[in-house]
């Protein structure tokens, strides 16, 4: 019983976890991008 609980739990926490993570992430995609561009523009 509370194995299972606990298995429910650790789902809905690594699905908020991704959720949460995604815009940082895409947040981060794009500075790093702009970044890494803006570095081989100038060189």
């Amino acid at each position: 019983m509370f194995r299972a609980i606990a298995d429910v739990l650790r789902q809905i926490g690594g699905a908020i976890a991704t959720v949460v993570t995604l815009p940082f992430r895409a947040l981060a995609r794009l500075f790093g991008g702009a970044s890494s561009s803006t570095r081989s523009r100038r060189a």
